[in-house]
């Protein structure tokens, strides 16, 4: 393999790492969103329900920022010569949000508890594609 062509690896392998970094981070941040969801929908009050939205908005900030991240790591990877579709979407927001809290009451808590764990599995599949294109690009550079 030239020098440029490892080069190009690299870029794609570390643009790789930071959208798996974003992507872990809006994973840690959903998975204590789910917890407090939990908690409120066992009666944890406007507390819970503030700090769980807290969660998903932080979660949704990470998922824009692994946005970006796989945005780069996609013109990594056509650098490379490789073309894989990745693509990751936003949690919801709007009416059930505005819901969750003016009206507070366990079918609100349902669909909030249901978006978080549809972003959970969005960022989930999206660090397992993420890790396998990684995984491939570092055996391209190891054979190379």
């Amino acid at each position: 393999m030239d020098d440029i062509r490892r080069i190009e690896v690299q870029e794609a392998i570390r643009a790789a790492d930071h959208a798996l970094s974003c992507l872990t981070k809006a994973g840690d941040y959903l998975r204590s969103a789910r917890n407090w969801g939990i908690f409120d929908m066992l009666g944890g009050g406007m507390l819970a329900t503030f700090v769980k939205r807290s969660k998903m908005n932080d979660a949704s900030e990470c998922m824009l920022e692994a946005k970006r991240a796989l945005a780069a790591f996609r013109k990594e990877l056509n650098d490379v010569d490789s073309r894989y579709p990745l693509a990751v979407d936003e949690p919801e927001s709007g009416f059930w949000t505005f819901a969750d809290y003016f009206f507070d009451g366990l079918l609100a808590d349902f669909v909030a508890q249901d978006q978080i764990a549809r972003a959970w599995n969005q960022v989930d599949v999206m660090i397992t594609k993420v890790t396998e294109v990684r995984n491939q690009l570092q055996r391209f550079l190891q054979e190379g």
